[in-house]
């Protein structure tokens, strides 16, 4: 027997170089590892669409669109803006780090998609609804009060009606025109303790509601959270819409939970959750669905799988995040979809137009921090590794201005340029502990260069470094290493930053004549 030559060549290749990495041909969980939490989804024909929260962020309430339920893309925002309130503007001393709006639920109903939110911030629940998801404008109804963590459902009657609660679930009708509660409507407590089957001893009560209706029975989906366990999903069916319900524990796996199901065309289900993943953010699973006896069970063997049927996950660039140089074509949009504001933006204070191929960021006021700065322009870090760079032009700078990359949280870090009198000085300054430290002040004789944020959050790690460049070529650490920390005060991922603040006299700008997502070359210390 002989051995044909090309064979005998990739024979000789593996002895050398080793047998080569394995195509992949199915999806892993997470399939989106970024900062997509509460979500909501719906299937529309082939199409699926998912909402998502993202609190004090401008714009509000992420859509995101697949045709293969493991790859999305950003396709819209349900607001601009949620409100125009000082909390909400970052102005007199207030702000709504961890509120501004929370878990969301989309809906589709003869023609027209619903997107549903409510707001601690302003005491109100929003209804948000368009024909075109993907382009069109919303319309927005809002009434009071804040229905929690609802779920927006459509009765075969044509009834509409909002679950909601905490631990303590009601039901309440809504008018014809969904402009608020129906007076003489259905108003009532539906479970009385809806945690009760993860057990007695409960920290967080069941929450995150999301209601279906399948072959005659109304399914609820809620988190929970057992004291000394791990966030639960939880499961009700009754046959009427008010009850009774019977539940279960329907997974207790890693920590993912709080979400709903979601069917392929081809008759597979699946239920969305997410898992709290530290620094990152809380990350998209998904869960394969079997029903027996009436009843959804999710996971193999009651354990979430990590590898799944579906086709394979690309990468969340641009679809996500994206790279950004700020040259825009004529009816393109100023920003792209994958930026959002940290709060409501002074519109009047940044352009993409005022110089060509750069973003332009003017200072109107004098701040204190970066948590207090308004128009710091942000888009997700990811994993398991992430990495961003900039080049920034400062020479517009006024005496007392700092500018630069942040990796925003409550416990933030950035690298920036801080003009001291007429000189630059490059710093670095780490918030690690909650105590703000600058841990680097370089005075430099340049004001345009290159700076670099690292994130590592690889089995949690959750660290990151910063660099700076001179020239774009040659890169120098600088600083200490960032301890990243998922903070409840902020309940959001650390997001890649933007900014430019005054200390002293506003009136300054600095132009960004780039954002890069680079391939990630983990450097420790030196460069």
């Amino acid at each position: 027997m002989t051995i044909k030559s090309s064979h005998l060549l990739l024979l000789l290749l593996v002895v050398i170089f080793g047998k080569p990495a394995q195509t992949q041909e199915t999806a892993s969980n997470p399939i989106i590892y970024a900062d997509v939490p509460d979500m909501s989804m719906i299937r529309v024909g082939n199409a699926y669409y998912m909402s998502s929260t993202t609190m004090h962020m401008s714009p509000g309430v992420p859509i995101m669109k697949s045709t293969d339920l493991v790859n999305w893309r950003l396709v819209n925002y349900a607001y601009d803006t949620l409100a125009d309130v000082d909390a909400l503007n970052l102005q007199n001393g207030k702000n709504a780090y961890g509120a501004g709006s929370w878990a969301s639920s989309i809906r589709y109903h003869k023609g027209l998609y619903y997107v549903t939110t409510f707001s601690s911030t302003t005491g109100k629940t929003y209804i948000y609804t368009t024909p075109d998801i993907e382009k069109g404008a919303w319309t927005r109804i809002q009434f009071q009060p804040s229905l929690h963590d609802h779920t927006l459902f459509f009765d075969d009657d044509g009834k509409a009606y909002m679950l909601y609660g905490n631990g303590k679930l009601s039901l309440v009708e809504l008018k014809n025109d969904l402009s608020g509660i129906e007076p003489a409507g259905i108003h009532q407590v539906v479970i009385e303790n809806a945690s009760l089957p993860a057990g007695t001893t409960i920290g967080l009560g069941a929450e995150g509601s999301q209601l279906y209706k399948l072959n005659g029975y109304y399914y609820l989906f809620n988190i929970t959270w057992p004291r000394g366990g791990m966030r639960t999903v939880i499961v009700h069916r009754s046959k009427k819409i008010t009850g009774p319900y019977e539940g279960k524990l329907a997974l207790q796996d890693q920590g993912v939970a709080q979400g709903g199901l979601i069917d392929m065309p081809n008759g597979n289900w699946y239920a969305y959750l997410f898992q709290d993943h530290g620094a990152v953010g809380r990350i998209p699973f998904l869960v394969p669905v079997k029903w027996v006896n009436d009843w959804p069970v999710l996971g193999e063997n009651g354990k979430v799988p990590m590898t799944l049927n579906l086709p394979p996950n690309q990468s969340l660039v641009p679809g996500i995040v994206s790279s950004d140089n700020f040259t825009r074509k004529r009816n393109e949009r100023d920003l792209p979809l994958v930026w959002q504001w940290n709060h409501n933006p002074d519109n009047s204070l940044w352009s993409v137009k005022s110089r060509k191929g750069f973003l332009r960021l003017t200072t109107g006021r004098i701040d204190t921090s970066l948590l207090t700065a308004r128009n710091t322009l942000t888009q997700r870090t990811f994993g398991p590794q992430a990495e961003a760079s900039i080049e920034i032009d400062c020479s517009h700078m006024k005496n007392g201005d700092i500018a630069g990359l942040a990796l925003l949280q409550k416990n933030y870090g950035w690298v920036g340029l801080k003009k001291i009198g007429d000189r630059y000085h490059l710093q670095m300054l780490n918030n690690s502990t909650g105590s703000p430290e600058l841990v680097a002040d370089i005075p430099i004789q340049q004001s345009t260069l290159h700076l670099r944020a690292s994130c590592d959050f690889t089995n949690k790690t959750d660290t990151a470094h910063f660099s700076y460049s001179l020239d774009g070529q040659t890169w120098n650490h600088i600083g200490t290493t960032l301890k990243m920390s998922y903070t409840l005060p902020h309940f959001m991922g650390y997001r890649f930053g933007l900014f430019n603040f005054s200390t002293l006299q506003p009136g300054g700008f600095v132009d960004f004549n780039h954002f890069n997502h680079s391939p990630v070359r983990w450097h420790r210390s030196g460069e």
